[in-house]
C-alpha cells in the first residue's frame, strides 16, 4: 500500500490543507465535537445576510478529520445557511472518494460539529 497512490488528488488536497485552521473571537456560529475516536473539531462561522461569509476551524485529530473539516469548509463557504444544512457525512466522504470505509465516523464528526454551529448561528 502506498498512500499517496492510494488516495484521490480530493482526500491529499483536504487532508494537508491547513489555511483555515483558525480560532476566531466572537464567531457568529459556534460548534464543538468530540468523537469516540477522541478526535475533536471546532467550526467558527461568519455569516452576513444569510449566506456563510466565511469559516474557520480547529482540530485535535487524524488527517482523516482534517480532511472531513476542510471538506465541510469547501461545500458550505458562500452557501446560504438553509442550503447549508444539505450538508451531510455521506455527501463529505463522496467529495474525498477515499476516506477509508472504516473512517467515516470521521465525517460524521466534522458535519455534526458544523450542524452545531449551524445551530449557533446568532438570531437578529
Amino acid at each position: 500500500m502506498n498512500f499517496w497512490q492510494d488516495h484521490s488528488l480530493e482526500y491529499l488536497e483536504m487532508a494537508f490543507s491547513y489555511d483555515r485552521m483558525e480560532r476566531v473571537e466572537n464567531p457568529d456560529g459556534y460548534g464543538i465535537r468530540t468523537g469516540d475516536c477522541g478526535d475533536t473539531v471546532e467550526f467558527f462561522i461568519m455569516e452576513k445576510d444569510g449566506v456563510i461569509d466565511s469559516i474557520s476551524y480547529y482540530i485535535n485529530g487524524c488527517k482523516n478529520t482534517n480532511a472531513c473539516a476542510n471538506t465541510v469548509i469547501k461545500m458550505a463557504e458562500k452557501k446560504k445557511i438553509e442550503d447549508a444544512w444539505e450538508i451531510t457525512p455521506e455527501s463529505v466522504a463522496e467529495y474525498l472518494k477515499t476516506l477509508p470505509k472504516d473512517e467515516i465516523h470521521c465525517s460524521e464528526l466534522a458535519v455534526g460539529a458544523f450542524y452545531l454551529a449551524l445551530q449557533n448561528i446568532k438570531k437578529e
